[in-house]
């Protein structure tokens, strides 16, 4: 069992470096891409900033507050979307028979299909992402506890298996339909958006489906509420901040009955 184990993780090796050696064969492309991938997270801040222009106040909150739940918000999808985004190629990989050959391998399906093309390109915008953070922490008087320095390091990472899980739940619907792509997209793309912005500047069904339907705004809002010490004006508890890595994991089980139900009904294309 030891050496099978080792066998597995020397395959899932040299799947990673065959990845470094592509990128490492154009060196001038993988350049351009990575500095042009910067513009996806200073985007997202930019259009923060745009949005406080006007008013000192945004749905109650300063833009150093702000800027602490975008900054939060965009580490964890960063992380999520280096490590899993690939897998929204799903449906590509359905309709052109490449599955096939990825489930003949005695590999774990998932893991190979994030290994396919891991985007190493996009490691700069986790690196803007973790300088806007440090920004908004300089920004806002917050006063660090135990709690909060903990708090600090496990929103980010479990922001990122929340994230990666609804990478892993929308791709799923491929295996009932494969032209799911655009109504995945508005879960994975359309949540980073979401969460990057304080709950209370939307309103109604959208704000109970995404906020708490769905968690998305255990994500970076919740967190950055018990970051500031502040009072969620929607009426959570102070521990609610606290229930990031709870939140994600139910995604996480979720997502994990949805991939193994859709891979035990996938029907070859026979290609």
């Amino acid at each position: 069992m030891g050496e099978q184990r080792q066998g597995r993780l020397f395959a899932y090796a040299a799947l990673l470096a065959a990845q470094a050696r592509a990128a490492a064969s154009y060196r001038a492309s993988f350049v351009v891409e990575l500095t042009t991938n910067l513009g996806a997270t200073a985007m997202d801040v930019l259009t923060v900033v745009v949005l406080f222009r006007p008013a000192p106040r945004v749905g109650g909150f300063t833009l150093a507050q702000a800027l602490l739940m975008v900054s939060l918000a965009s580490c964890a999808f960063v992380v999520a979307d280096i490590c899993v985004g690939n897998i929204d190629r799903l449906q590509t990989y359905v309709r052109a028979g490449t599955l096939d050959a990825v489930l003949l391998r005695p590999l774990g399906v998932l893991a190979q299909l994030m290994l396919m093309d891991l985007p190493l390109r996009k490691a700069l915008r986790l690196v803007l992402a973790l300088v806007v953070l440090g920004v908004a922490l300089h920004a806002n008087p917050i006063v660090w506890t135990p709690a909060r320095l903990a708090l600090l390091v496990t929103a980010p990472l479990f922001g990122a298996v929340f994230f990666g899980s609804i990478f892993v739940l929308s791709a799923s619907l491929a295996f009932w339909w494969v032209d799911s792509g655009e109504l995945g997209s508005a879960f994975t793309y359309g949540g980073r958006d979401f969460a990057s912005y304080p709950v209370t500047v939307f309103e109604g069904w959208f704000r109970a489906l995404f906020a708490y339907g769905l968690g998305f705004a255990f994500v970076a809002y919740q967190p950055a509420l018990a970051l500031l010490g502040l009072t969620d004006p929607l009426g959570l508890p102070p521990w609610a901040g606290y229930v990031s890595p709870l939140v994600a994991l139910i995604v996480a089980g979720v997502a994990a009955l949805a991939w193994r139900a859709g891979i035990r009904q996938y029907r070859s294309t026979g290609s």
